[in-house]
């Protein structure tokens, strides 16, 4: 399956150490060598970059890890092919507007039989189950909330409602925001890490490669980072439960939701 890395901050930061981790993992430390994404809020811009390649040999990817594009949320995602071939249609993250806002949404895992129903006013481009579930997300939030986005809360609760039936179809693994927050699904894997003051070395598991955060830091910031399989050796990761969905904002878990049996349960604060 795929991998899965994002990023949410309380101030604008770059990904440039963790990218360089999760490079590798795309057809050099790790199988995924069907392409790779990334996608970058700024404000209500968006910069995003797609290359079929793995990232790992990727000029797009090297130019990603050297150019420190500071954001307060980023999704990425390195593919392994399950439904749809290789090609750039078909490599995530995915991007669709909604309420005047870019939303950005990628996924791990395998929907074998979802085939939902599509009104048109969200059609897939690409032949992936991926793009198919993102595209009945947005449909379906349209279709509660009408013209007007929803405050925070109640966006979280219909996102819950939604993967509740989303998860029940297969593995899925998703990475979801407007550029306002993040909303982060386990299905069968994923952790997190908080990064605050006092900030400390950190150290790749893929790539011999350190940072004093520090040296980098101001005493304010906060930055959670989400993959699917911690990036480092010498911090400590929080495993998220499987089938749970989890609300990030301004750098920290606010809220979590299960979406099976036996998962714990924390609306947003």
């Amino acid at each position: 399956m795929c991998q899965l890395l994002a990023m949410n901050c309380n101030v604008p930061t770059d990904i440039c150490f963790s990218f360089a981790g999760f490079q590798a993992r795309g057809g050099a430390t790790d199988v995924h060598a069907d392409g790779w994404g990334i996608a970058f809020f700024e404000g209500r811009g968006m910069r995003f970059f797609l290359d079929p390649q793995p990232s790992a040999v990727s000029p797009v990817a090297e130019l990603v890890r050297s150019y420190p594009i500071h954001s307060k949320n980023v999704i990425a995602h390195i593919r392994k092919a399950t439904q749809g071939i290789v090609a750039l249609e078909n490599t995530h993250p995915f991007m669709r507007e909604l309420w005047g806002r870019y939303w950005i949404f990628a996924h791990n895992g395998n929907l074998p039989d979802f085939a939902p129903t599509l009104d048109g006013s969200y059609t897939p481009v690409g032949q992936t189950d991926s793009e198919r579930a993102f595209c009945w997300l947005l449909q379906q939030l349209r279709r509660r909330f009408g013209r007007s986005a929803p405050g925070q809360a109640e966006l979280f609760d219909e996102l819950h409602h939604l993967t509740l039936d989303l998860g029940a179809r297969g593995a899925c693994n998703y990475l979801l925001s407007n550029g306002d927050c993040l909303f982060a699904h386990c299905s069968t894997q994923l952790s997190f890490i908080v990064r605050q003051a006092p900030f400390a070395v950190a150290h790749l598991r893929d790539q011999d490669l350190s940072i004093d955060f520090s040296a980098v830091t101001t005493p304010d910031d906060r930055v959670a980072v989400i993959a699917t399989v911690p990036l480092t050796d010498n911090e400590s990761w929080t495993t998220m439960p499987s089938g749970s969905l989890w609300l990030f904002a301004e750098g920290a878990p606010v809220g979590h939701r299960q979406t099976i049996a036996g998962a714990e349960s924390r609306p947003p604060t």
